[in-house]
């Protein structure tokens, strides 16, 4: 994800990569939804209340912010689809590339801090 992509089908690529990662956190975020739901379910959880309504909120947001990266990963793929794969593309649709793959990057970093978060969570309470 480093190098610069030159042509319309390595932005493509990059685009449908981006968009199974953010399918594949999704995923994950439900996985953390459910075992939130079992530990709220417990008698036992007591303190971790605050916690649990705290991790619900933060998945929330995720979500959001994954439908929102999404659309736009959607948006760039339709305005690549009508070039020619193979040519050259111009400097600016290169330059509209950087600040989506700036808001996927600071999003993934964003994402495993919460992952961190919540699997120490669930060590406590598992």
């Amino acid at each position: 994800m480093q190098t610069e992509a030159v042509y319309s089908s390595d932005l493509t690529f990059n685009l449908e990569i981006w968009k199974r990662e953010l399918k594949f956190h999704l995923s994950e975020l439900d996985m953390f939804q459910k075992k939130l739901e079992e530990i709220a379910g417990r008698e036992d959880h007591g303190q971790s209340s605050l916690d649990l309504e705290n991790f619900q909120n933060r998945i929330l947001i995720e979500r959001d912010a994954i439908g929102k990266l999404l659309h736009r990963c959607r948006a760039k793929l339709g305005n690549l689809h009508s070039a020619d794969h193979y040519k050259n593309i111009d400097g600016q649709v290169q330059y509209e590339k950087r600040p989506l793959y700036d808001d996927l990057k600071h999003y993934i970093k964003l994402h495993y801090d919460f992952k961190e978060d919540i699997m120490e969570f669930f060590l406590k309470w598992l």
